[in-house]
């Protein structure tokens, strides 16, 4: 038996002096703490917040938390009734969890054959793959509260759109047409 518990464990300490905590206003918070996150772009450097009151927090239908070179976290409230919006990223993986109340995730090979449906709730987590069209539905009477990871990212760095119609107003601007 190996005298540590996980062999492959090397106990180092990281204090890397580019960092100042300052830099990152209300994303540290302490326990019992009722200060709130300011939900912006902390992106490529480190962060380190609860996600899940972040993502309950944000009242935006889209606001970046965090965009680096390889990968982008995003916060999302969809009202009740409404959908993401059908969509299929080509060469971007994508995960999202729902933080707060429910709704149904339908997926596929193409717009017209969403054969994959589940009803999602608290604490489920939804992965498509690349390539696969998606869409996900608020069938609660309150927000549906999420966080996605896209990989590589998918919006700009510092991305907010307040409503769906920001988003697919941006999405035109943008030329992606991923919206159907």
């Amino acid at each position: 038996m190996h005298p540590n518990q996980y062999p492959y464990y090397i106990p180092f300490s990281y204090n890397p002096v580019w960092f100042h905590e300052s830099d990152y206003a209300g994303a540290f918070r302490t326990p019992g703490s009722e200060e709130r996150i300011v939900l912006r772009d902390y992106g490529q450097k480190p962060f380190a917040a609860n996600i899940n009151e972040a993502a309950k927090q944000n009242k935006t239908f889209r606001t970046a938390l965090w965009t680096g070179r390889h990968l982008q976290v995003t916060l999302m409230s969809l009202n009740p009734g409404e959908d993401i919006g059908l969509e299929m990223h080509p060469h971007v993986d994508q995960f999202l969890r729902v933080e707060q109340g429910r709704g149904i995730v339908q997926m596929g090979p193409s717009k017209h054959h969403l054969q994959f449906k589940r009803n999602v709730y608290d604490d489920t987590a939804i992965v498509v793959p690349a390539g696969t069209w998606h869409n996900l539905t608020n069938t609660g009477n309150t927000p549906l509260k999420l966080y996605s990871i896209y990989a590589p990212p998918n919006h700009p760095f510092g991305t907010v759109h307040r409503t769906k119609a920001d988003a697919l107003a941006a999405e035109d601007r943008r030329g992606h047409g991923q919206y159907f």
